[in-house]
C-alpha cells in the first residue's frame, strides 16, 4: 500500500511530495468535522480545496466518518457526493488492496448504509454486510 498518512503541511501532500510519488493522502475525519487540525497541522478542508485529499479515516472518532463525508460535499472545493463518499469508501479500499469492496459495482461485496442528513447530522438509516440487512 502508499499512503502518505497525516501530513502535516500543503506542501507534504501536494504535487511535489506525497501526490508526486504516487501516494494517496489520508487525514483524520475529525479534523473535517473539528474545522481544523487538534494539533496545529494543516486542515483537511484545505488539502480537499487543493485536490489532494483522498482518503478520510476515523482516526480518534469513528463516529466523524460519515459526517465528514457529507461535510466535504458542502464545503467549497469541488467534491460532489459521489467524491466525498469515495473518501471513506472506495479509496481506502483500494489503497489497501481490497479490491471487493468499496463502491456499488456488480460482483462486489455489497456492504451499503443507507445515511439521511438530519438536522446537520448523517445518520445511518439502514446497513447491509454482503447483500443481507443487518440494520
Amino acid at each position: 500500500m502508499a499512503i502518505a498518512e497525516f501530513p502535516t503541511t500543503l506542501e507534504a501532500a501536494t504535487a511535489t511530495a506525497s501526490h508526486a510519488l504516487g501516494l494517496k493522502v489520508l487525514m483524520g475525519a475529525p479534523n473535517i468535522v473539528r474545522g481544523g487540525s487538534h494539533s496545529g497541522n494543516i486542515a483537511a478542508a484545505k488539502l480537499a480545496r487543493h485536490e489532494v485529499l483522498d482518503i478520510l479515516s476515523s482516526d480518534y472518532y469513528p463516529a466523524s466518518l460519515l459526517q465528514a463525508a457529507f461535510m466535504l460535499v458542502e464545503q467549497d472545493n469541488g467534491y460532489d457526493l459521489p467524491r466525498g463518499i469515495a473518501t471513506v469508501s472506495r479509496s481506502p479500499a483500494q489503497a489497501v488492496g481490497l479490491h471487493d469492496r468499496g463502491e456499488i459495482r456488480g460482483g462486489l461485496r455489497a456492504d451499503l448504509i443507507h445515511a439521511q442528513v438530519h438536522n446537520g447530522q448523517a445518520v445511518i438509516q439502514q446497513v447491509w454486510r454482503q447483500a443481507n440487512r443487518v440494520f
